[in-house]
């Protein structure tokens, strides 16, 4: 049995070490994203180009790409770039050419997770570190010195693990191997995302980053009586079938302490097709609890950033497996996709005393409540739309739709705000 002691980050500091800081990585599903994951605390970006990586409709494109290293390096932050698809040998020639690319683009690291690839880019891009995928499916010591003795300097170990398992790998893994775990986001409902159902189902194969989401889909379900094959007798679901292969969200926010703890070095959020908002809340969300935990280790309450992350989830929170392997509450049987109460009411573009120009993300009415989303600042300011003017025409109006995208509107706001702050919107 592993033993390990309580808030180890706090008497490490008391005897005068160097604290080793854990790094918040976000997704980045474009440069405009980066930007806004960056503002909210996030240390680190992963990203790609849509062909591959594993998010083929994600906005990034090679000058959005290059454009977010250099800004990223700009501002002391870092990005890792994907190139995690399963390739097919017609992919190479591609794949070379991009990892001569990122080798002169020098990005932090670059994701992968097969062999293949991992060869060509020590090849091809030798000054780049090779951060090995969760993809990959790593789930033990030996698998993660085997990636680590062939060239990989991170490796992203598989969400099936346990904290066990976990702490075991980090007491025991070389000093110069880097650990990266998922503490928040989507879980695939096959082994570490190695998926064929979308590919079955729909001809769009999740190992080269074209997921339909078929686990999502709701499903009619039916019974066979052993003995009158072809009878088939419908269960009784709601109006929209189950979903029977969805899962909840992973939600470690109360695990951060023992997380940090543990040693391990970098904490990612999964989301790289999320909007703005949810980047905006949920990385605030963990910078915030991070923070607090690293200054006042004894009082940390978990509950305070949870209340954050239930305005922005869309399916129900879970810890997976991380501190029991029989865990059964890991299922989203409603295939609920959205949050009942609150939703991305708008970015800032402009702040002016009296009039701020806001791009607005949903439908916004004089006497909607709406939150302004501070950076580096947990709890958010509270405020009642009062007036609205039109933005072309500057003529007072009592609501406004979203009809083309970057619609904008003026907003009286209630404290001085800075360009791409975000605001909810309570239903």
């Amino acid at each position: 049995m592993i033993k390990f002691v309580k808030h180890k980050y706090e008497k490490i500091k008391k005897r005068g070490k160097k604290v080793k800081k854990v790094e918040l990585l976000a997704p980045a599903g474009s440069y405009e994203k980066a930007k806004i994951a960056f503002l909210y605390g996030a240390d680190a970006v992963y990203c790609g180009t849509s062909s591959l990586s594993l998010r083929t409709r994600a906005d990034m494109k090679d000058d959005d790409l290059e454009k977010t290293i250099k800004y990223a390096h700009s501002i002391g932050k870092k990005v890792y770039v994907t190139l995690n698809i399963f390739a097919w040998d017609e992919k190479y020639e591609e794949i070379i050419e991009m990892a001569k690319k990122l080798e002169v683009l020098n990005p932090d690291g670059i994701i992968a997770a097969d062999g293949g690839v991992i060869e060509v880019l020590k090849q091809y891009a030798p000054s780049v570190a090779i951060n090995v995928s969760t993809q990959a499916n790593i789930v033990s010591l030996h698998s993660a010195n085997f990636w680590y003795h062939n060239g990989a300097k991170r490796m992203i170990m598989a969400r099936e693990m346990n904290k066990k398992q976990l702490k075991y790998i980090m007491e025991n893994k070389p000093e110069g191997m880097e650990i990266e775990i998922f503490i928040h986001g989507a879980i695939c409902f096959a082994f570490s995302g190695r998926c064929f159902l979308s590919d079955f189902m729909s001809c769009r194969s999740a190992n080269l980053g074209d997921c339909a989401q078929s686990c999502r889909w709701s499903y009619n379900l039916y019974a066979e009586e052993k003995n009158n094959p072809g009878e088939l007798m419908p269960i009784e679901t709601s109006e929209y079938g189950t979903s029977i292969f969805s899962s909840k969200d992973l939600c470690l926010i109360k695990e951060i302490p023992e997380i940090i703890d543990m040693g391990v070095d970098s904490l990612k959020i999964e989301g790289r097709l999320k909007t703005e908002y949810y980047l905006a809340s949920v990385i605030g969300a963990y910078r915030n609890a991070i923070d607090d935990y690293e200054k006042d280790p004894k009082h940390y309450d978990y509950t305070k950033y949870l209340k954050e992350l239930d305005k922005v989830k869309t399916r129900g929170l879970t810890t997976f497996y991380f501190n029991d392997r029989n865990n059964k509450d890991i299922q989203e049987y409603g295939g609920r996709q959205y949050n009942e109460k609150y939703e991305f009411g708008g970015k800032v573009v402009q702040y002016d005393e009296e009039k701020s120009v806001i791009e607005i993300k949903n439908k916004l009415q004089v006497g909607d409540k709406m939150e302004i989303l501070v950076p580096n600042k947990l709890e958010p300011v509270k405020f009642t739309i009062d007036n609205l003017w039109d933005y072309d025409t500057k003529e007072e109006i009592q609501a406004v739709s979203p009809g083309v995208k970057g619609q904008k509107v003026l907003m009286n706001l209630p404290i001085k705000c800075e360009k791409d702050w975000i605001i909810r919107r309570e239903k």
